[in-house]
């Protein structure tokens, strides 16, 4: 009896999928994963999708696409503090995308599931005539009761955030033509770094926390809204690389694009006043810069100053899908 043949989309999984596989995954062969998780720590999930054309450029490489979609996906573990377990992800690709596309797609998710140590646990491959969509759900775990949330900030408290700021909303117009080519800036919109030691090393200093996904200001907004109360930072102080700085300098039109354009996946938090030493013990730990660039206050709203502590009137608070 000649071998049984698979069909295409099972063909597909077996060559470029399987390989990613971890053992609840029962080597993708079934409809659904078998997870045993650690004792003693309580699951974290999330979920975010990926459109062609919205969160990543039609002609960007494949590989640094997959790796894409699991970072932004890392990135809210480590808003939460939690450590990454497996993942679960949906693929929706056009009829007779090339097979060595798929095949770069999933060498990019092999680089980071070791990097960051976490394997495929399954999911589903299907086809469309719309643009590429990707959609991944990663599990973690954390320590119970100990998982970072955004509501918890105070007046009085301090507003924290990790890296650089902007790097990725200027990558997107430097990638696009609008800015001058830069490597470091098209690197920062490709690959964001989900801050996951230092998530679960502000665990027990931070107050509140999210990642910065949809533009600083808009994203201090929901720590704030959740808060019941304001914020205030000045743009001054705000961290930014060299080429965002020199980006700015050339032209400071660029200032709410920076505040408001998203894409940084930095992490973004509120501690006591006399938890500063506390958190840059933790940054420097976990070999990464914080920045302290404003405080939470009585009242509503985000406030963001100028270097004379002028408010300052930013068009665009920041992204939004359905605005």
């Amino acid at each position: 009896m000649p071998p049984m043949t698979l069909p295409p989309e099972f063909s597909l999984i077996a060559r470029h999928f399987r390989p990613l596989a971890g053992p609840g995954a029962l080597d993708l062969a079934d409809d659904a994963a078998l997870l045993d998780p650690p004792a003693g720590r309580q699951l974290v999930l999330a979920a975010d999708a990926m459109v062609a054309g919205v969160h990543f450029l039609p002609d960007d490489p494949p590989g640094t696409i997959g790796r894409k979609l699991l970072r932004t996906n890392l990135s809210d573990l480590a808003a939460m503090g939690a450590a990454p377990l497996g993942y679960l992800m949906t693929v929706a690709l056009p009829r007779g995308t090339p097979d060595a596309w798929i095949a770069a797609f999933a060498a990019g998710l092999g680089q980071d599931q070791a990097e960051f140590g976490l394997k495929v646990l399954g999911g589903d491959t299907v086809s469309t005539s719309g643009p590429i969509s990707l959609s991944l759900t990663i599990l973690g775990t954390v320590a119970p009761g100990e998982a970072l949330r955004r509501v918890g900030a105070r007046p009085g408290d301090e507003v924290w955030v990790s890296g650089t700021i902007g790097d990725g909303a200027l990558g997107l117009l430097a990638l696009t033509g609008r800015l001058p080519a830069d490597p470091h800036l098209a690197d920062r919109y490709r690959l964001p770094k989900p801050r996951l030691a230092l998530g679960q090393a502000l665990v027990g200093i931070a107050r509140a926390a999210m990642d910065v996904s949809d533009g600083l200001a808009q994203d201090l907004g929901h720590l704030a809204r959740a808060a019941g109360c304001a914020a205030e930072i000045r743009a001054d102080s705000v961290p930014l690389s060299d080429p965002a700085r020199a980006a700015l300098a050339a032209d400071p039109a660029l200032l709410p694009r920076i505040l408001g354009g998203g894409d940084d996946y930095e992490l973004l938090f509120a501690a006591a006043p006399g938890d500063a030493d506390r958190v840059l013990a933790a940054g420097r730990a976990t070999q990464t810069s914080v920045t302290r660039i404003g405080r939470f206050l009585d009242g509503a709203g985000v406030m963001v100053l100028d270097g004379a502590g002028q408010p300052l009137d930013l068009p665009a608070a920041g992204w939004s899908h359905f605005a």
